[in-house]
């Protein structure tokens, strides 16, 4: 009975020594909050149009087919539709290409087509005519002939007569006939408008007319 009064004061303290610790690690872990999980956001990933730029297409619009007019000593001539950047080769072969008599040496087979140009190929009668005949004093209407039958001197394409125009390399009759029915010219590049005249025939006649 001594022994457990003896003992009584240590289990007391002990006691109490555990009661203070556990209010203490009670009272601090209230002041201390609890740990709030950390949440980790991924960078933004950025749109498709923020990393390339737009790109602008400009779209080339379509040339439009060229329409030409073909005729003279051709299979079928008519108007034929031909693709941006033909030749008169081209026109040509879309008419069934050239007659059996047909000249395609006087013309330029490699000219490029413009939209509503007339193709004419002569034929090789109109190309290689005959000189017209010379008289003794060697004159025709007053024009100056050489011995080949070309004119001395240049032709004036306003006032030359029939006879004059034929005696011009590659001019025939019909031909002649179509030069003054196209009068008045301006200047000699005007013959490209006469039906049958095309850039290498009036090369050829370029020497030897002129244009009052």
């Amino acid at each position: 009975m001594s022994t457990l009064r003896q003992q009584t004061p240590a289990i007391i303290a002990t006691s109490l020594f555990w009661i203070v610790l556990f209010v203490a690690y009670a009272l601090f872990g209230q002041r201390h909050p609890q740990a709030q999980p950390i949440e980790i956001i991924p960078p933004e990933t950025p749109a498709v149009e923020d990393i390339c730029p737009e790109t602008v297409v400009v779209e080339t619009p379509t040339p439009a087919p060229l329409r030409v007019y073909v005729s003279g000593a051709v299979q079928s001539a008519g108007v034929y539709r031909l693709p941006p950047d033909s030749l008169v080769v081209d026109a040509i072969e879309q008419a069934g290409g050239g007659a059996d008599n047909a000249d395609l040496v006087a013309i330029n087979l490699a000219h490029p087509l413009t939209d509503g140009e007339q193709i004419y190929v002569p034929t090789l009668d109109e190309a290689s005519a005959p000189p017209a005949p010379i008289s003794r004093g060697g004159t025709i209407a007053g024009s100056q002939i050489s011995d080949t039958g070309v004119p001395g001197g240049p032709v004036d394409l306003n006032t030359a007569t029939q006879e004059e125009l034929e005696s011009l390399p590659g001019i025939g009759p019909a031909m002649a006939q179509r030069i003054i029915e196209g009068r008045p010219y301006q200047t000699i590049d005007d013959l490209l408008q006469v039906k049958g005249i095309g850039e290498a025939k009036l090369e050829k006649l370029r020497p030897h007319v002129i244009v009052k």
